[in-house]
């Protein structure tokens, strides 16, 4: 690996000059170009009558394909641009402009889909049968079912359009008001700085209990006070999907999202059962946290709080060293992977004001290429966060040489391959602890977790859902908002808490994602899954790493159910895998009790 590992990642290596590049600015040109060929190629298109007629439409896939995988390109480009710097003006109106592109693709896609719901059952049996579209029948069929399910193709490239600054208008419009928020923090030189939300953030888990708690009430005062301006947004956002649904004759709020997802309802509710079921372990943890902090019972600003500090803080080369030894012990391919994206630059840490808060990895299907964002300062949340986003980079570089359409995988397991990612290193964390108390602090951030997949998304997943059947009535006032809020996660955390973040829906930029509805549960659904995964890993050993790599090829082509039944011979819509995953859990935080059982 290279020496010294850049802070910061290489946008330029895409498209030289930024949110002014001359390059890309050609690249969406040609873009809009093609967008139109393919709205004009698709509308005088006929409805094939038999299977020869079918060969006509191979180059409208060959197009829609080549301008699928584009429009990701130049819209990860410019979530980049902006997440670098939220300030940047330029990669807002790059946004705006590739979310109208977008609309006018989608709405292509749709006289596409209707084509593809008028074709005769016969002709489609003996089209997706063909050699050159075989590889393709799972995402055209997928395609087919879902366009027999909605409006006319008219209507759905109407909404389609209005959505650009309506739908997800307000969700750039959320972007704002983040931006915009600042926070003072006095550091202990007495110096008061104006911190971003992502910065301040950071200091909610801070080791210093004093600094957690006036953070806490700083970021709480903040988020109040643009808190109406979020309901305004999140209003807005719910009355417009709500509205769509109505017109496609849907009544369930989780229709999409599970479809999305590629998972029944069925799997889901297994899934959240298991969970409520073995919650208990994580009330006898948090009331143990709370001893090992000298509480009565933890407030919501001490749930993430470390009971025990790493003595130093971790330097960001040596993260990647160690991400990279862990990753070659499961696997080389994973590892030389990370190495090439710490070389390349693929990826950016440094710690500055502006920068949108939280992490994320977008890929650049043209590229072959990905991008990490996070803001690291040396702890080993940042240090799980980091494998974490490469476990969603390896993902993509798995299936950049399959076809296009085949790279679109579901959130779901998207959360599975970086959650696998992030338990390989905090596993051997654990393991490697040179001390009891490092040991402590290290399983604790792995038992973390389980708190936020069990209970945190739990509670977010129980808030949107009330959210929308209240929303279905009228406008949801904040006030109202923060009443669902906080009455879901008394619920979630099992009322173990003394105090809760009502306007957690306001500084969560979760609820106000337009591309997956319910951003929430996947990401339970990955955890579990990837505990499940990992605890078969353990069982296997190294012949593991092959099966992973085959089942990760395999996401953008199957449900979930079919994925995990071909490739481990499991039924989840059982409760055997989930219970599974549960009881490696359990391990963790049966070894944290025993090991602070002297706790006062």
């Amino acid at each position: 690996m290279k020496q010294p590992l850049s802070l910061t990642w290489n946008l330029d290596s895409l498209y030289p000059g930024g949110s002014a590049s001359s390059e890309f600015e050609q690249f969406l040109s040609a873009l809009e170009a093609d967008a139109a060929k393919l709205a004009d190629e698709i509308r005088n298109a006929g409805v094939p009558r038999n299977a020869e007629e079918t060969q006509a439409l191979d180059g409208i896939i060959g197009l829609l394909q080549s301008c699928s995988g584009r429009l990701t390109q130049a819209a990860e480009f410019a979530e980049c641009l902006g997440a670098q710097n939220q300030q940047d003006k330029g990669a807002v109106r790059l946004t705006s402009r590739v979310s109208g592109l977008r609309a006018r693709y989608e709405g292509a896609v749709s006289q596409f889909e209707n084509l593809l719901r008028q074709t005769a059952d016969d002709v489609w049996s003996a089209w997706i049968a063909r050699p050159e579209i075989a590889p393709l029948a799972f995402v055209l069929s997928e395609s087919r079912e879902q366009a027999r399910e909605k409006m006319s193709p008219e209507l759905e490239s109407l909404a389609l359009e209005l959505a650009v600054d309506g739908y997800h208008g307000w969700s750039e419009h959320y972007e704002t008001i983040v931006g915009d928020i600042r926070i003072p923090f006095e550091d202990k030189d007495g110096t008061v700085r104006q911190l971003s939300a992502g910065q301040a953030f950071n200091k909610l888990s801070d080791g210093d209990a004093g600094v957690r708690k006036e953070m806490f009430r700083k970021w709480e005062e903040a988020w109040g006070e643009a808190a109406d301006y979020c309901a305004d947004t999140l209003n807005h956002l719910a009355g417009f999907r709500l509205k769509l649904y109505e017109r496609r004759g849907w009544d369930d709020i989780l229709k999409e999202p599970l479809g999305l997802n590629r998972m029944s309802r069925t799997t889901l509710d297994r899934m959240w059962e298991v969970i409520a079921a073995n919650k208990g372990m994580l009330v006898s943890y948090l009331e143990r946290k709370a001893k090992l902090l000298g509480l009565e019972s933890l407030g919501w600003e001490d749930v993430d709080a470390p009971v025990r500090s790493v003595s130093r803080t971790i330097p960001y080369e040596e993260a990647a060293h160690e991400i990279v030894a862990q990753f070659r012990k499961f696997s080389p391919r994973m590892a030389d992977f990370a190495e090439l994206a710490f070389n390349e630059d693929w990826i950016e840490v440094e710690d500055r004001a502006g920068k949108r808060p939280g992490g994320f990895c977008v890929s650049f299907p043209e590229s072959g290429e990905s991008r990490i964002f996070m803001t690291y300062s040396g702890t080993p949340s940042n240090v799980a966060t980091l494998a974490h986003e490469l476990g969603h980079a390896y993902h993509s570089y798995l299936l950049k040489d399959q076809p296009v359409l085949n790279q679109n995988y579901a959130m779901n397991v998207a959360e599975t391959a970086s959650t696998f990612a992030e338990v390989i290193v905090a596993d051997a964390q654990v393991k490697a602890a040179g001390s009891r108390e490092e040991k402590i602090a290290l399983l604790e951030e792995k038992i973390q977790n389980s708190v936020a997949f069990f209970m945190n998304i739990h509670a977010r997943f129980l808030f949107e859902t009330r959210f929308y059947a209240k929303r279905r009535e009228g406008l949801v006032s904040a006030e109202e908002l923060n009443a669902l809020m906080e009455e879901a996660q008394k619920e979630a955390f099992n009322g173990v808490l003394s105090g809760y973040h009502p306007h957690f829906w306001a500084s969560k930029l979760h609820f106000y994602i337009t591309g997956v509805p319910f951003y929430n549960f996947p990401y339970t659904v990955g955890y579990m899954f990837s505990t499940g995964l990992y605890r078969l890993a353990l069982q296997e050993g190294p012949a593991f790493a092959d099966k992973y790599d085959a089942l990760l090829r395999d996401t953008g082509v199957m449900t979930l159910e079919d994925l995990v039944a071909k490739h481990l011979g499991v039924d989840l819509t059982r409760p055997d895998f989930w219970q599974g995953a549960a009881d490696l859990i359990a391990e963790d935080i049966a070894e944290f009790l025993r090991m602070t059982e002297d706790a006062r």
